[in-house]
């Protein structure tokens, strides 16, 4: 039975203009693993729980679940495009399929520093955890080296094979979902402070006017902890059956992933002692504060043990989505150096070149990083919408396909519902972009408030810039802008 599902997805890749490399090792829960771990949702919250909770006050804890029904939608038009196209890379090849080179050479090119940009984010995001776990002090130079050190071990892990990448997503995600449930249980059972009312409090925020403002100012936390599910289909290769596993991978990420989120966000908030110093400034790391008054000193440092597993397993999965993106673009002739970046290891296979580019680009922002750090927060931000707008680049391109002709054709298909999710869809991906895009603090001089417009529109426009005078999506031969066609066929 595997010999004849082997057998077919090597068929049908073929049929979609490629050979057969990878090697189909990655199950169904192993997908999904490395799409949890990707979407991570210990990193989330802790990363952003201070921001959401100064902000918004206690009710931003509804926007996991507004971020997640609305990803739940691109969700379900990512499902129908990968079940068709079950090509390494994810978004670019959809892209490609979907419209056209140009589109998806510039989707691929958004998404691709978006991600290199996240990896060093993440990893430069987990150096004070495990700086407070070994006793260091946290300066930007350990912090530096920390992150330096997280990539290295990403890359070597990554550089071993598809089996062990996931088997250490699925470690991950084990250690991710009972540090969730342990740690969340118990604040809820014996350290709760607030009654459960409280997510309904806004503690005077919005007072004489409206509370709107403040709750989509923090409603960027849930936007920064939903993405991550298309990874799942940037390894499509190396999953058997992935027309059928991968879309259910991206929607068991989802329920699962954005429930976990909801569940710890809603646990820390019941167990803060004093949401008004938050709220008023006086307390700045309301997590930090609450983990050492709960569990003491050993037992933060274990929680912290936890988070760190999070942090690695999030850096391992960012990196091999941002490989595979690469190793694609490669194969399809569409960057400088294809055939270096193309080449697949005959030992793990890999894209072994790929994924050492994507961990020397990180490293380098990491350590630019050090030097700019009061331009690392703008930069990292900017990654974030640039993922929501490849995202909105891939649902964009489903509309226009199916405006054309194009009717799924894969075996996870959404039928006569496909036209309204897929355009509610897309009106939810413009409001999340310009929600982020918003000037958070009007006073403030203009610079700074559309720092993160201006460093996106940057990458833009030396993307499109080197489009137009390289005209690298003329290089390879690679079927492109052919799904409505097929559905005529």
């Amino acid at each position: 039975m595997q010999a004849e599902t082997k057998d077919a997805d090597a068929a049908q890749l073929a049929a979609l203009g490629y050979t057969a490399k990878f090697d189909r090792s990655m199950s169904l829960w192993e997908n999904f693993a490395l799409g949890f771990t990707y979407l991570s949702p210990v990193v989330g919250v802790y990363s952003v729980f201070d921001l959401g909770l100064s902000t918004g006050g206690p009710p931003m804890l509804w926007s996991y679940f507004l971020a997640g029904a609305g990803q739940f939608l691109v969700c379900l038009i990512f499902g129908e495009v990968v079940s068709q196209f079950p090509i390494s890379g994810g978004l670019y090849p959809w892209a490609r399929r979907l419209v056209g080179k140009r589109w998806a050479w510039m989707a691929g090119w958004i998404y691709g520093w978006a991600l290199f940009t996240t990896i060093a984010a993440v990893a430069v995001g987990a150096g004070p955890f495990l700086a407070t776990l070994l006793g260091f002090t946290d300066t930007p130079m350990i912090t530096t080296a920390i992150a330096l050190g997280l990539i290295a071990l990403s890359t070597a892990v990554n550089l071993a094979g598809t089996k062990l990448l996931a088997r250490v997503a699925m470690f991950g995600f084990v250690c991710e979902i009972l540090g969730a449930i342990v740690v969340g249980g118990y604040l809820l059972l014996f350290q709760r402070h607030q009654p459960f009312a409280v997510v309904f409090d806004t503690f005077g925020i919005g007072a004489g006017g409206s509370y709107f403002p403040a709750f989509m100012a923090a409603a960027v936390v849930g936007l920064f902890t939903c993405y991550g599910f298309e990874a799942c289909g940037d390894v499509a290769e190396e999953t058997p059956n992935p027309g059928v596993a991968i879309p259910r991978a991206m929607r068991m990420t989802i329920y699962v992933g954005m429930t976990a989120a909801a569940f710890v966000c809603f646990a820390l908030i019941l167990a803060q002692p004093d949401i008004g110093a938050v709220i008023s400034g006086k307390l700045t790391d309301p997590v930090e504060a609450l983990l050492l008054s709960v569990f003491g000193s050993l037992g933060a440092k274990l929680v912290v043990a936890v988070v760190m597993v999070s942090f690695m397993s999030c850096i391992l999965s960012l990196q091999a989505a941002t490989s595979r993106l690469v190793f694609a673009y490669a194969r399809d002739r569409m960057i400088v150096a294809n055939d270096y970046l193309s080449a697949i290891s005959p030992h793990t296979h890999v894209p072994t070149r790929a994924l050492a580019m994507s961990g020397i680009v990180a490293a380098v922002i990491v350590c630019l990083g050090l030097f700019f750090q009061s331009a690392i927060g703008t930069i990292v931000n900017s990654a974030i919408i640039g993922i929501y707008a490849a995202f909105q680049m891939i649902v964009l391109g489903a509309l226009t396909a199916r405006l054309r002709g194009w009717k799924p054709g894969g075996r996870f298909t959404l039928g006569r519902w496909g036209l309204a999710v897929n355009l509610i869809a897309l009106v939810y991906g413009i409001g999340a972009i310009i929600d982020m895009l918003w000037p958070r603090t009007p006073a403030a001089p203009w610079y700074l408030n559309y720092a993160m417009s201006i460093t996106w529109l940057g990458i833009v426009g030396i993307g499109a810039l080197y489009m137009v005078l390289g005209r690298p999506y003329d290089h390879g031969t690679a079927p492109a802008g052919d799904a409505w066609k097929l559905a005529q066929d």
